[in-house]
């Protein structure tokens, strides 16, 4: 069995709370100019990112006025993301650049586009993704946006690209939590507006939810013990516990989540154009090759096969 996927998945806030929280909101360029790197810190990284963009594909046309031509004539694609997120998006202090599985998917659409693998990312909040892509703060989203039905009537979801499944974690040494139905009666911590919310409410109605904003305020409201578990999607746990060794994952994940591209709704064009290059990255051994890189780094064995375009409600 293959381990899958992480992410903080976010949901709407008006656009005018966006456009204000994206000024204050921390940016990152980055030109990819940097050799090879790793996507977890201590651990070696799977390959020279220059290496990935060297070899990936350039759109061989791009449409006149269309969101892309707007992205080409600009020269870098602005992206939602996260700087804090290990082995899918994460700020390395040393070379400043932003390592993992997502940022190199944004590196890899941004040459597909432009012909240089020129990025920024704004690194979005949980509640502001939606609002940040309807008023064009960003042109798209990278950071494991969960596909739904509910979210693609804000959103355009191009693929799924990756799949994952919640998980849960508690401090090292707990005992009698392994299983959802475990969470019974226990205070269980969450990201704010995440799926791992009604998954906890179904398999333990009566369990206590607490919420936060991102992953690093779960982890360390765990280890304060403001709750006895916490449940997030595997590979940002298995990056957790890999450089906290005082939190263990118990169990196997409970649920399969397909994560998505988030794109402007309504954008047709947009989202065909980044499924063929899905598809492109795929075919060529792109797609398994940025696994390694990041994902692999932690995880055993060799990349999973990619989830079908298109296959997730919500993704059609």
């Amino acid at each position: 069995m293959v381990r899958t996927l992480p992410g903080l998945r976010r949901t709407a806030v008006t656009a005018l709370a966006a456009l204000s929280l994206a000024g204050l909101a921390a940016c990152s360029s980055d030109d990819d100019s940097s050799s090879s790197s790793s996507a977890v810190p201590g651990a070696p990284g799977g390959g020279d990112k220059a290496d990935l963009t060297a070899s990936a594909p350039v759109a061989a046309n791009i449409p006149a006025g269309s969101t892309m031509d707007k992205i080409k004539k600009r020269g870098q694609l602005i992206v939602g993301g996260s700087l804090d997120a290990p082995l899918l998006s994460q700020q390395n202090p040393a070379t400043k650049k932003v390592e993992g599985l997502d940022a190199d998917f944004g590196r890899l659409l941004a040459k597909y586009i432009i012909g240089k693998p020129e990025v920024k990312i704004v690194n979005s909040a949980s509640e502001t993704r939606e609002a940040l892509l309807s008023n064009g703060t960003v042109d798209v989203v990278f950071q494991t946006y969960s596909i739904t039905p509910e979210r693609a009537k804000q959103v355009a979801f191009a693929g799924p690209y990756y799949s994952s499944g919640l998980v849960i974690a508690t401090k090292k040494g707990e005992t009698g939590i392994t299983r959802p139905e475990d969470l019974k009666g226990k205070t269980v911590i969450a990201g704010a507006n995440t799926p791992a919310i009604p998954a906890i409410k179904k398999a333990a109605p009566d369990a206590k939810i607490v919420t936060f904003g991102s992953d690093p305020e779960c982890v360390q409201a765990l280890k304060q013990g403001r709750g006895q578990a916490y449940v997030q999607d595997e590979a940002v746990l298995l990056a957790s516990a890999k450089q906290d060794p005082s939190i263990q994952i118990q169990g196997k994940p409970f649920t399969s989540d397909p994560y998505g591209i988030g794109l402007k709704h309504g954008d047709a064009q947009m989202k065909q154009f980044v499924n063929e290059w899905l598809k492109s990255i795929q075919a060529s051994g792109l797609w398994a090759k940025v696994w390694k890189n990041s994902i692999g780094t932690v995880v055993q064995g060799e990349a999973p096969q990619p989830p079908a375009i298109g296959s997730a409600p919500g993704s059609e």
